[in-house]
């Protein structure tokens, strides 16, 4: 994969510019030094692969020569070069595919063949242009409201769309300069539908397979921008099936704790929202949902607890001498607190205050994960805390009046 600007592109000597992205790891609150920097491989999306293979489908169907790798324009600018692998004339369209690289992101579609299929549309009107995008095997279908594409239509979505299209322009105006595009387009990935079972595709009513995406053309490694946008689509899901009340959790199988604790809610209530905690509490107040419940294991709680708005590990760890403090203050017992505060882990902790019957530290903790769900939220939502042990059992609850601003 080559990465070319917008100026070198137009020159006859292209620079080749190695895809890294340097990430910095940073431990608030904690005595211990940043680690080391680690130089990370970007990867293309599948919205990239997509407008890929297009254009070497294209270019068959056409009967032009093609090339073994393409020139792919990204939305922000510049363009990559992306390998084809395999290009042909099948009939009356023009098949190609490349493999998607997703870098050095933990990506379920990295290796995966993403397809095109493409030819003539013979019907309608001649003069005015239409891209007919079609799902193929592998490529989902929406079935909910509440997403960047109108129910029925396949799962590609509207910036590969313009990438597609800027694709197939450069070939199509090459042959017939100022005629009117009038093609169909089909995106197939063989095992889609496999891969999909990996993803939140399901809960957001997208069926049959993956989504083709990408707002950048480029894969960051442990992209914070694509689950920040997965937590938004599930909320805009449930909002636009007018659901009122939404369940955060901190991943499945918090989720599944807290169905069971919370059954008479419909399945697009439930959104994970990872460690995204200040994002995702944020975004339900901006869309207005009147009523907002969190749920997480005892570890991500202290977390939210002690004012975490991003709680993944690469953060540093909850803070258990602050807990030992919170245990003295709760329950006057040094002993326990000591013993708190030397503990390894929030789960052995947990154990520590639950084989001392202090219960009274956990409901302390949870008034102040509360506390900071309130502050991420605003004033206006009702809000519901939940703590569950590492067994998935509820271990407290909470709940604070909404009020208007």
């Amino acid at each position: 994969m080559k990465f070319i600007s917008r100026k070198d592109a137009k020159g006859a000597k292209a620079q080749e510019n190695i895809l890294e992205n340097q990430v910095v790891i940073n431990y608030p609150d904690l005595d211990k030094p940043p680690r080391p920097r680690k130089e990370l491989r970007q990867g293309f999306s599948t919205g990239t692969a997509a407008a890929a293979a297009v254009q070497g489908a294209l270019a068959e169907l056409l009967g032009l020569p093609c090339q073994d790798a393409v020139e792919v324009e990204l939305p922000g600018g510049g363009s990559l070069i992306i390998p084809l692998h395999y290009h042909k004339r099948d009939g009356e369209k023009g098949l190609a595919a490349v493999i998607k690289d997703a870098g050095d992101d933990p990506d379920v579609t990295n290796g995966a063949e993403i397809g095109a299929r493409v030819r003539l549309l013979t019907r309608g009107n001649d003069a005015r242009e239409e891209i007919l995008f079609q799902a193929g095997a592998g490529v989902g279908r929406v079935t909910k409201p509440g997403l960047a594409l109108a129910v029925g239509e396949p799962a590609v979505n509207p910036v590969p769309r313009k990438m597609i299209r800027r694709s197939l322009e450069k070939v199509w105006q090459g042959v017939f300069p100022g005629k009117p595009m009038r093609l169909e387009v089909e995106i197939f990935v063989p095992r889609g539908e496999e891969m999909a079972r990996h993803t939140l595709n399901p809960r957001l009513g997208i069926l049959g397979g993956i989504s083709i995406l990408g707002t950048t053309g480029l894969v960051k490694p442990f992209s914070h921008a694509a689950y920040r946008a997965t937590i938004a689509a599930s909320l805009k899901v449930a909002l636009a099936l007018k659901i009122r009340k939404i369940v955060f959790s901190t991943g499945g199988k918090s989720e599944k704790h807290l169905q069971a604790l919370l059954p008479g809610l419909p399945e697009e209530a439930f959104v994970q929202m990872g460690d995204y905690v200040r994002f995702a509490l944020k975004t339900a107040a901006n869309l207005k949902f009147p009523e907002i419940t969190v749920g997480a294991f005892f570890g991500k709680a202290l977390k939210i607890a002690q004012g975490w708005g991003h709680t993944h590990a690469s953060r540093g760890l909850a803070d258990l001498k602050k807990l030992g403090r919170l245990t003295a203050e709760t329950t006057g017992d040094a002993r326990l607190a000591q013993e708190v505060s030397r503990a390894n882990t929030a789960r052995q902790a947990l154990e520590i205050l639950l084989a001392a019957g202090a219960q009274p530290v956990v409901a302390a903790v949870g008034e102040r994960m509360l506390a900071a769900l309130g502050d991420y939220a605003g004033p206006g939502p009702e809000l519901a805390a939940v703590i569950l042990d590492f067994a998935g059992a509820p271990l407290w609850r909470g709940e604070r009046v909404g009020r208007s601003e």
